[in-house]
């Protein structure tokens, strides 16, 4: 086994050890239960990227939305909604028109004045115009243009109906609003250092690898972020911070899922573990452009090869369930089972077939102890069938440039074991695995013109039956390639001091500027 440190590019997160070391946490003790005015809380990665077309990380997008005030947000609880946030109103008056008008009080940072309906336009324009290569354009692919009708007020005009609309664009960073005169003066992206923050809370202060800083906006004359401070440290292993929890260093984290049986059967003193449904989706992934992976009966004979239900037990120790698929159940699209089973004769058959015995391969992982686990599952099932593999683990900051087109190593590339986070819509799980992702989230170089022509029909089509049936033959079509082995959506646990109320979507996914005390 290896460690992979390679250099890191532009799109990738800093490592995020931090302080915190594989035993021991070392955060100052400022945490709620000293003066209630800071909440100290884990993050799995350190920020890199702070602009709201270009971020990398889920917590990357809990900063943004915390900085740059967002049209809407999703309202806190178990049932998926959304709440107003810079906007005073916001109605669908058709299929392809929406309108708005923005609270009118809302600044910008830094002498950038108020934000004005001009703002709006430059900043949901930007998200969708392709010269800006923007990953996550497809939140705005149907966007014609944005009116504006005065200072505050303006028409956001489709050129077609686009279902997820009010699920997975709106009520996300490709709603934050950025001011259209700094970001023209920046004539770049926002990295680490935001430009004209607007929201509920401030970046005050980044210190990298160990801590991010967010402060009470005092300009902002609407609801208030709950707390003075919110003290963000990047613990990548959620098992550390665990530790971190119990020595009072921590207010809140996410906890592994292997985890979640013994803390609900033990919590520690003070505390309330909870366990949300997850939307996320765990798989194994196969480069089909690799030299060694390019003849699909090997991939398809992977997938044989593993044992699916093992690699889930042994990740998560019965806390979890087997997926199947990148579609969550409760979601149109969710199916039952897979179009390969665990089957090492036939495993053994296509590769002899494909004149493959002996085939080594190298698998990509995170540097976390479930995905070693299920690695190592990984590991001997293809052993079994005559595979070698060796694990190669990554800190984050390495393992999310893995499959970049700009990088140098996306064609070594062969095996690798990815989550990606959800939104509550089965488009936001397939648009990464579309053509225009290959080099960029899809490293897997799955290119499938039918697969995109469907993708585009989820999109418009807003009959549950029919965009289950279309759902479901995207995620055939993934199956036929051979590139993927869908293994789990997780479940998410959480553990908090029980002197907060934690701000959380139905999923377990953090909004910062909802965490208030109990």
């Amino acid at each position: 086994m290896t460690m992979n440190l390679s250099g890191v590019s532009r799109r990738s997160f800093l490592a995020a050890a931090g302080a915190f070391g594989a035993a021991t946490v070392a955060v100052p003790r400022m945490a709620l239960s000293q003066d209630g005015k800071v909440l100290t809380l884990r993050s799995y990665s350190d920020i890199q990227v702070l602009d709201p077309a270009f971020r990398l990380s889920l917590p990357e997008g809990d900063i943004i939305t915390a900085i740059f005030a967002p049209m809407v947000t999703p309202q806190p609880g178990d049932t998926w909604d959304w709440k107003a946030v810079a906007v005073d109103s916001i109605e669908q008056l058709d299929d392809v028109t929406v309108a708005f008008t923005l609270k009118d009080n809302i600044g910008f940072t830094d002498g950038y004045g108020q934000m004005t309906a001009e703002d709006v336009k430059f900043s949901i324009e930007r998200f969708a115009d392709p010269a800006m290569e923007s990953p996550y354009a497809g939140d705005w692919s149907a966007l014609k243009e944005v009116e504006v009708k005065d200072k505050l007020s303006g028409l956001i005009h489709l050129k077609n109906k686009f279902v997820p609309l009010w699920t997975t664009t709106l009520p996300t960073a490709a709603s934050c609003i950025l001011s259209k005169r700094a970001m023209e003066e920046l004539g770049d992206k926002i990295t680490t250092k935001p430009v004209a923050q607007s929201g509920q809370y401030l970046l005050a202060e980044w210190v990298p690898k160990q801590k991010t800083i967010l402060r009470r906006n005092p300009d902002w004359q609407h609801e208030p972020g709950g707390f003075d401070e919110i003290h963000i440290i990047p613990i990548e292993d959620p098992a550390t911070a665990e530790r971190g929890f119990e020595a009072g260093d921590l207010d809140y984290t996410w906890t592994s899922v292997s985890s979640i049986p013994r803390l609900k059967e033990n919590p520690p003193a003070g505390s309330v573990v909870l366990e949300k449904p997850s939307l996320a989706y765990v798989w194994l992934g196969m480069n089909q452009d690799n030299e060694a992976l390019k003849d699909v009966r090997i991939r398809r004979a992977i997938q044989h090869a593993i044992d699916r239900t093992s690699v889930v037990d042994a990740a998560y120790f019965g806390a979890a369930a087997v997926g199947n698929g990148i579609i969550a159940p409760g979601l149109p699209g969710s199916r039952d089972s897979v179009t390969y089973d665990y089957d090492p004769d036939k495993a053994r058959a296509l590769l002899a077939e494909a004149g493959a015995e002996g085939l080594t391969v190298t698998l990509d992982i995170l540097n976390q102890s479930e995905r070693l686990s299920a690695a190592q599952v990984i590991q001997a099932n293809l052993a079994d069938v005559g595979v070698t593999c060796e694990i190669k683990q990554n800190d984050s900051g390495t393992f999310w440039t893995l499959g970049a087109k700009e990088g140098d190593y996306f064609m070594n590339l062969q095996l690798i074991l990815s989550r990606f986070s959800m939104q509550p819509d089965p488009s936001w799980a397939t648009v990464w695995f579309t053509p225009e992702q290959v080099g960029v989230w899809n490293w897997e170089r799955f290119n499938n013109a039918e697969y995109k022509d469907l993708h585009e029909q989820g999109l418009v089509e807003s009959d549950n039956a029919k965009r289950d049936e279309i759902y479901k033959k995207m995620q055939g079509l993934m199956d036929e390639s051979g590139c993927y082995v869908f293994l789990t959506h997780e479940v998410v646990g959480a553990i908090h001091r029980d002197t907060i109320q934690p701000g959380l979507k139905p999923n377990g996914e953090s909004l910062l500027a909802e965490f208030k005390s109990a």
